[in-house]
């Protein structure tokens, strides 16, 4: 578990770095994220050369934690699961739920702590200690001094953590290659980057090879994890019916298992990418539109009429449709003036709001997707509003009101949920798509 006393000390680059100079060494590494992050895990990916996942206790329950881990991490000989926040920074007003540190108890996984040194010295033994005397510690096996800034600040660093018994498991200092762009709602996520993300990725792995070792030492003290690896139910259909996902730069947010957990409930599940393919896949009866950055790509979006019309098309005729945050304001009339789908009798935009946060919400409305009355643990996590913000059937309530669409086979909402938790909602869908 790589871990750090806040955001901003270098987690997600050593994470990547580190599954990205393994597998180099020739190691079979696995990438995960605490937390609902979609972005992080792209470069997991990117790093390791397979799906990037996620451990979410709020989303899919602690006793999906391990069984999920185990599932990911199959034929892996190492997994590395990055953090999120602070090492104790859990959902608001549930304590360390959810937390680095809860995730961590979970799998009885040893923590490497990643510490911002630049504007400190000997007190990096201070955060250190207490980190390790917190209650409910979990095991610290080290920790990656980052940021360092001279040959003299790494020995006072490496002097202060000898003080405390914490093993410095390596030393990164300021370089420009560790960095990478972001916007307003975090990292640019690394299919928007192509090139550029495969060549910070590939420099990441030279600068961290020196880790692989001590790395791996820290790994070995992890003990037997007992659990039987979550599976995706298998279902026998007398036909494939096919289900489009959208994917490309606009629309790269969704969890692995959803394609798994499609594809076993009995869909040929086809990728495709609203910004470059005139229409739907041949032959689609459904269709999954995750979140995304829609609104960085509205103006090529809306040239795309002929994707738009496809999409109103397939809506028209009842098909299961599944839009979540960026799926929503595609689907709406228009997006900062920019016309979309035109599924939805809603307008989206941009603004200043952040809004952010865990949902516990109750399905308001019979869809495909649940029956009314169904409770469902989601996140949010977005700039834009769309008016109205609910349908005359709305998709959930929660203590925030009513919130998203339920209209013929479409459910739309800003609600991201974890199908893993729910695999009912993919035998639903594909059951929604006939016979």
């Amino acid at each position: 578990m790589i871990a750090a006393p806040a955001s901003g000390h270098g987690k997600t680059t050593v994470a990547t770095g580190l599954l990205a100079a393994l597998t180099a060494a020739g190691h079979r590494a696995a990438g995960f994220k605490a937390g609902p992050d979609y972005i992080d895990p792209g470069y997991h990916s990117l790093a390791c050369g397979r799906p990037g996942r996620n451990l979410d206790p709020v989303l899919v329950g602690e006793e999906r934690i391990a069984p999920l881990f185990a599932h990911g991490a199959t034929g892996a000989d190492i997994a590395i699961i990055e953090g999120v926040m602070g090492l104790y920074d859990g959902a608001v007003g549930r304590g360390d739920f959810s937390s680095t540190a809860h995730v961590a108890h979970l799998l009885d996984a040893p923590v490497v702590m990643v510490v911002d040194t630049s504007s400190q010295g000997r007190s990096v033994a201070a955060v250190l200690h207490g980190f390790r005397s917190f209650p409910g510690a979990p095991r610290i096996g080290g920790v990656i001094l980052n940021r360092v800034g001279s040959d003299r600040h790494e020995q006072l660093l490496r002097d202060a953590c000898e003080e405390v018994g914490t093993p410095v498991l390596g030393v990164l200092r300021r370089h420009a290659v560790i960095s990478a762009p972001s916007r307003h709602l975090g990292l640019v996520p690394a299919v928007e980057r192509s090139a550029a993300a495969r060549e910070s990725v590939a420099a990441l792995a030279v600068l961290m090879a020196d880790l692989v070792e001590p790395v791996l030492d820290v790994a070995r003290t992890a003990p037997p994890l007992v659990t039987t690896a979550w599976s995706a139910p298998v279902l026998e259909r007398p036909s494939r019916p096919v289900i489009a996902v959208a994917g490309g730069p606009a629309f790269s947010f969704g969890y692995a298992e959803t394609t798994e957990l499609l594809t076993a409930a009995g869909a040929d599940v086809v990728t495709f990418d609203p910004l470059r393919d005139a229409a739907l896949p041949a032959g689609t009866r459904g269709l999954v539109v995750g979140g995304g950055f829609p609104e960085v790509y509205a103006g090529e979006l809306s040239a795309n009429a002929t994707m738009r019309a496809s999409v109103a098309a397939l809506a028209m005729t009842g098909a299961p449709v599944a839009a979540e945050c960026a799926g929503l304001l595609w689907l709406s009339r228009s997006l900062d003036g920019a016309p979309m789908c035109g599924v939805l009798d809603a307008e989206a935009k941009m603004t200043e709001t952040l809004t952010l946060g865990y949902r516990d919400a109750v399905a308001a409305s019979d869809s495909w997707l649940a029956p009314a009355g169904t409770r469902q643990s989601g996140h949010e996590f977005h700039r834009t509003a769309v008016t109205p913000g609910a349908g005359p059937s709305p998709a959930w309530v929660s203590a925030h009101g009513r919130e998203g669409f339920v209209a013929g086979g479409v459910h739309a909402s800003y609600l991201h949920l974890h199908w893993a938790a729910r695999p009912e909602i993919a035998a639903r869908m594909v059951a929604a798509c006939g016979p």
